[in-house]
């Protein structure tokens, strides 16, 4: 699972698109069940949530549930973090879980 987005150690401004790539599994949309499937879940300054439960939804972990596989992002001033972890149709994550690196830049 991958994350594409302008990488660097410090950048003015940050309002990015962010793309979301994946290998060997299909993205549909939450509520769908199928095998080696499930759908993006960006978390933005925090922790891989608990792996055994629902992702939460919050400014935080935000849900894709309609299949997006990109999205706008702003980012104020300061230092921050982006991971993807993808969730099934419950919108619990895989066992194991997919994950993208975690990709931190400083915004100015």
């Amino acid at each position: 699972m991958q994350v594409a987005a302008r990488r660097a150690e410090t950048i003015e401004g940050f309002e990015e698109t962010i793309e979301f790539g994946i290998e060997g599994m299909t993205v549909v949309r939450a509520g769908v069940e199928e095998a080696a499937s499930g759908h993006h879940h960006l978390i933005i300054d925090a922790d891989l949530p608990p792996l055994i439960a629902p992702i939460p939804a919050s400014e935080h972990y935000i849900h894709f549930g309609d299949a997006s596989t990109s999205t706008e992002v702003t980012l104020e001033p300061g230092r921050h973090t982006l991971q993807l972890l993808l969730g099934d149709h419950l919108h619990i994550p895989h066992d194991p879980p997919v994950t993208s690196d975690v990709i931190t830049i400083t915004v100015e």
